[in-house]
């Protein structure tokens, strides 16, 4: 008898274990859901031929690491990470206004042509945008981190829906809802404001926070460090080229790396929105822990920043009937 049982329970224990397989094959399939390692089996180089695309492509020009970054963050904040930001069209989120200088767009064509041709139908294009941040980031002096995937790609692109990504002179509380709205906490949005430790931003961002401060003529924001309101001025000179670009973490633009907090706590940030983080107690102890301030609980800012990434590259994931994995990132199927 005890053997009989014996026999019975390792075969319930084998359809299990089966049933288990099958559930898993099906998730990894339909994309119920992002966990790494998800183009294990079904694609197995995905994130080898997504890293060495980004490797040509930053090589060739490095301020399309910043590009890459900073498209990842616009696309999961509206939509959710599901590469809405990729799609062509007369008003599309890509027309939007504050999405009309985003670089990076044919890294991500090139990546999706070389997966379409190792694995053709499986690979989305949010999955691409999510790892092609990540690379990006590593090539730039930065530490890597696990990438979930599984994401598809979604139905809906709208100029209209861009329109509340966070901006450049936004206050601390209006940053700190428009990221809860996302499930992030505030530390989450000083963390990721670290990624202006790359990148640039146009002289018309910031011109009036250095010659119209508020609506007075001739006024500077006070938050700015005396010393560096004349470098800021000789970059952006009054009634000049607003379209000039100019670095975000002024002295280490390419570099990934704590700079930027520094010059927050020196009154050198460029942004309104970037040096309100020093000056709001509720954000301001993130950036000193993230300065290591004596008598600050220290963190580790490249180790915080995957973190972060992750939990920003899970909003409104789309895994459904609402949702497909396109032929082209720039078009729906």
């Amino acid at each position: 008898m005890e053997g009989i049982v014996g026999f019975y329970e390792k075969r319930f224990f084998l359809v299990c274990l089966l049933l288990a397989l099958a559930m898993a094959s099906l998730i990894e399939v339909h994309g119920q859901g992002t966990r790494i390692g998800f183009y294990s089996r079904t694609c197995p180089r995905a994130e080898s031929i997504v890293r060495s695309t980004v490797q040509s492509h930053v090589r060739s020009d490095s301020s399309l690491a910043a590009g890459l970054l900073r498209m990842h963050f616009h696309d999961c904040f509206v939509q959710g990470c599901d590469g809405s930001i990729l799609i062509d069209g007369a008003d599309t989120e890509k027309t939007a206004r504050s999405n009309l200088r985003l670089a990076g767009f044919g890294v991500i064509d090139d990546a999706k042509t070389k997966l379409e041709a190792a694995c053709p139908g499986v690979v989305s294009c949010a999955d691409i945008l999510a790892l092609a941040a990540r690379d990006a980031v590593v090539l730039s002096g930065g530490v890597s981190w696990n990438v979930p995937t599984g994401r598809r790609d979604g139905l809906v692109s709208k100029a209209s829906e861009a329109a509340n990504l966070p901006g450049g002179s936004d206050s601390v509380d209006v940053q700190k809802q428009k990221f809860a709205d996302k499930g992030l906490s505030a530390q989450d949005l000083v963390t990721l404001a670290g990624a202006h430790t790359i990148g640039v931003t146009s002289c018309g961002v910031i011109s009036n926070r250095i010659y119209n401060f508020n609506g007075t003529a001739g006024n500077a924001d006070p938050s700015i460090h005396p010393s560096f309101l004349p470098t800021l001025r000789s970059l952006c000179p009054q009634n000049g080229d607003t379209s000039k670009r100019i670095a975000l973490d002024n002295g280490s633009q390419t570099k990934f790396d704590t700079s930027y907090f520094a010059n927050l706590r020196s009154g050198r940030g460029i942004l309104q929105s970037d040096q309100v983080l020093w000056n709001d107690a509720s954000t301001k102890t993130f950036v000193q822990r993230f300065l290591r301030v004596r008598g600050s609980p220290g963190l580790t800012f490249n180790v915080e920043f995957g973190k972060s990434m992750v939990k920003m590259s899970n909003i409104g994931v789309k895994t459904g009937a609402d949702s497909e994995i396109r032929r082209r990132c720039s078009a729906f199927n």
